[in-house]
């Protein structure tokens, strides 16, 4: 599996306004508050990871951020405030989502996933270049690509979920636990093309990964969540030899 490569370069990614920043947001469940007070950016071009244990927050964070549950705080986009934090808003100004528990819409084919994904966009014959261009970045979705989604094994799923949520070619990819309940062999190719999107494409990443050790492989920031609160955050570099936070969240 390999990236699509494009001619954007490093020299695009903004440095000022972040592309993505929250600012005191607070969110949950009707009445039970699960984030607090949570302060995060990310630049453009940027991969960051965040990092917690099981009911930190962090899906919850991913939902606020696309747009699935109410917040209250701010939200910005390019340092402008979205007034409406909706999913197709969100969508529109160029953040993508790949869900938890990848989201595939088990009674379309392959095929009719992936044009869902390029809902906000316009013009067939580009949709399905973007089409033929991520069946050969995930070459098993072009074998099956009038087969049914709900019959592909879960590495095939996920591999659908990432290529459909680029379908609407974001500036920015929310990942939640793509690499969930898959073979080791399927989430390093997993890891590798989002290592290239970012690199190569210049999309920025927000990565929750269980697999804490290859996240950190792609992302250059981490921010650690506990109990629905930013607790830490920083290089990458500086979590990977902090023992402490190694062997509590990396496993090593």
């Amino acid at each position: 599996m390999s990236a699509p490569s494009t001619s954007q370069s490093s020299s695009t990614r903004a440095e000022a306004a972040p592309l993505l920043e929250l600012d005191g947001v607070f969110a949950g469940y009707g009445s039970t508050t699960v984030l607090r007070d949570i302060n995060l950016r990310v630049q453009a071009g940027e991969a960051v990871v965040v990092l917690g244990a099981n009911g930190a927050g962090k899906t919850t964070l991913m939902r606020t951020i696309s747009g699935l549950i109410p917040h209250t705080g701010r939200i910005r986009v390019d340092g402008n405030q979205v007034s409406r934090v909706r999913p197709d808003a969100m969508l529109r100004l160029g953040i993508g989502l790949v869900p938890q528990g990848r989201g595939t819409l088990t009674g379309m084919s392959v095929r009719d996933n992936l044009r869902v994904g390029a809902v906000s966009r316009r013009g067939a014959r580009a949709i399905g270049t973007d089409i033929d261009r991520w069946c050969e970045v995930f070459r098993p979705l072009g074998q099956r690509l009038n087969q049914v989604a709900g019959t592909l094994s879960g590495g095939e799923q996920q591999m659908l979920a990432v290529a459909r949520a680029m379908m609407a070619r974001p500036r920015l990819l929310l990942c939640d636990e793509v690499s969930l309940g898959l073979a080791p062999l399927i989430v390093q190719g997993l890891f590798e093309v989002l290592g290239q999107l970012n690199s190569d494409q210049g999309t920025a990443l927000l990565l929750v990964e269980q697999n804490a050790e290859l996240a950190l492989q792609v992302a250059a920031r981490v921010y650690l969540l506990e109990v629905g609160s930013v607790a830490a955050s920083g290089p990458a570099a500086e979590f990977q030899h902090n023992d402490a936070i190694r062997r509590a969240y990396l496993g090593y």
